[in-house]
């Protein structure tokens, strides 16, 4: 299996996971050029991709979608309440709703030889869920855009092999920065997103020898910035009473401009 980050950050998100067979993307909140652009790094265009699986209906995870479902007619997986709000988001311009196809947290689907599976997630949105994928022996996975993590969502993510977790503020940024105080309620609230000590924690939980790499996903362009959240989620894993050291895994910030490198695991 594959994974790349095509843009992760709170302007827009974009995730490709792919076998020598399959190839999907999770969100497509950029634009058709950077997502194009971004797929050439792997060798791939889109007609090679199977299907588009969104987490949430929030604009930094769809807005490319009306574009490139016209161009490439690549069908759209997501929750019933995420299809209404995508239905509903006018700025996305006509979208052939034969292509928006209603799947349920906790069941699994196949695209060819990839097993998607989604999961509920706490976030101000109609029903968002967060995604693994797996083929017969390896599995990815995505979890952005949660206000707080539990048993359900570690268990869900356990066995990842490359993951992309959010560390999306930095408490103290966030507290004092330029935000309305209803917006930085928001945020901190259990519907809003995860700060970089609760992104530590969560992949603490997430660590095991077959762990190969963890992407920070989701950092705030306001709240945060590439070093802090790295440090912070390193000093959380450290303190951890977990068997794991910060240094025994490849731990990368995602780029929200720019693709990663491809992942091999």
């Amino acid at each position: 299996m594959r994974m790349m980050t095509i843009a992760s950050g709170s302007s827009g998100n974009c995730v490709y996971i792919g076998s020598d067979n399959t190839h999907i993307l999770i969100d497509a909140g950029i634009s058709k050029k950077k997502i194009v652009d971004g797929l050439k790094e792997a060798d791939l265009s889109l007609s090679d991709i199977d299907a588009i699986f969104v987490t949430h209906e929030h604009s930094d995870h769809i807005k490319g979608l009306g574009v490139l479902s016209r161009a490439s007619q690549i069908p759209i997986y997501s929750t019933s309440g995420t299809i209404e709000g995508i239905k509903a988001a006018s700025s996305l311009g006509k979208i052939d709703e034969s292509l928006l196809k209603c799947i349920l947290p906790d069941c699994d689907l196949t695209i060819k030889d990839l097993k998607i599976h989604p999961f509920r997630i706490s976030h101000d949105a109609n029903e968002p869920v967060a995604y693994t994928v797996s083929d017969d022996s390896k599995k990815a996975g995505l979890v952005t855009d949660l206000g707080y993590y539990d048993d359900y969502i570690v268990d869900n993510m356990k066995g990842c092999s490359s993951m992309v977790v959010e560390a999306n503020h930095d408490i103290n940024l966030l507290e004092v920065g330029s935000y309305p105080y209803q917006l930085k309620q928001r945020i901190l609230s259990d519907k809003g997103h995860l700060s970089n000590e609760n992104s530590g924690r969560l992949i603490d939980c997430l660590l095991s020898d077959q762990v190969k790499k963890v992407f920070l996903g989701h950092l705030s362009k306001e709240n945060n910035y590439d070093l802090l959240a790295y440090e912070t989620v390193k000093s959380e894993i450290d303190l951890s009473n977990s068997s794991f050291k910060a240094r025994d895994f490849d731990i990368e910030v995602a780029k929200r401009d720019m693709p990663s490198a491809i992942v091999e695991f």
